[in-house]
């Protein structure tokens, strides 16, 4: 576990630079109120204080931030010493509303019961053990804490035939556009080789993520497919048309 884990932050700190521009522009456009409220709808509500938020995997801190804006009590944890920097630097008046640590996903240094809301973006797949994660996340939330992840089905196409021709439509679409392409502008080839080693790469989600869920003791499990149409832009919508962004979400 140890050699992928540090494959796949040797990976983000190389991209920490470009994913950091991209969170910025997040930042300045409709996507900062969209999420807010997206996030927002789902939240669990609290009385007489501030509701405690946990970002997984928070990059260059954009979830963090958006929660810090809305008034909340937040901290931010990523395994990648250079993403936590920029998040550090993007925080800006919220830096002293957020609370900044080195962790990892799998293992948290958290009480049980301590956040009413945990949120995380793009990092599930990610892991190389995504069962035991989703067991820690449930164990620092508080009863009745909800958690909201927001995945997609990203490398599904490294091991699914009718996937990888949709992926390669979705290739031909975004230079029929003149886009800038998200998948061939990176390190395409770092990423697969990584990916191929992750359980989550060949596993049609989230309705793997609904069952876990479900078996680890969250009492109640939403799901939305369509989360695109409300936080991503025409750029997106073409680069990803055929993976699209998920929401799958436990109440404690």
């Amino acid at each position: 576990m140890e050699a992928v884990l540090e494959k796949v932050e040797q990976y983000w700190s190389k991209r920490s630079d470009g994913y950091c521009e991209v969170n910025l522009q997040e930042l300045y456009s409709f996507k900062r109120e969209a999420w807010t409220d997206l996030i927002n709808e789902y939240a669990p509500k609290v009385s007489g204080r501030k509701l405690k938020v946990l970002d997984i995997g928070t990059g260059p801190g954009f979830f963090a931030i958006i929660m810090a804006n809305c008034g909340y009590e937040v901290t931010a944890v990523d395994y990648t010493d250079a993403m936590l920097q920029k998040a550090k630097k993007n925080a800006g008046i919220y830096k002293n509303s957020i609370t900044f640590k080195r962790m990892d996903a799998h293992d948290l240094e958290f009480e049980d019961n301590t956040f009413d809301l945990i949120v995380t973006r793009n990092l599930t797949w990610n892991l190389q053990k995504p069962s035991e994660a989703y067991r820690e996340w449930h164990r620092v939330l508080a009863k009745g804490g909800r958690l909201l992840n927001f995945d997609a089905n990203w490398y599904l196409h490294l091991h699914d035939s009718q996937k990888r021709k949709e992926y390669e439509r979705d290739r031909e679409n975004t230079l029929e556009k003149g886009f800038e392409d998200h998948y061939t502008c990176t390190d395409i080839d770092a990423m697969e080789d990584i990916a191929r080693t992750l359980p989550l790469s060949k596993i049609c989600r989230p309705e793997w993520d609904a069952k876990e869920l479900l078996s680890i003791g969250f009492k109640k499990v939403m799901v939305e497919m369509e989360i695109r149409n409300r936080v991503w832009d025409e750029v997106e919508k073409v680069n990803y048309g055929s993976t699209p962004m998920f929401m799958i979400a436990g109440e404690k």
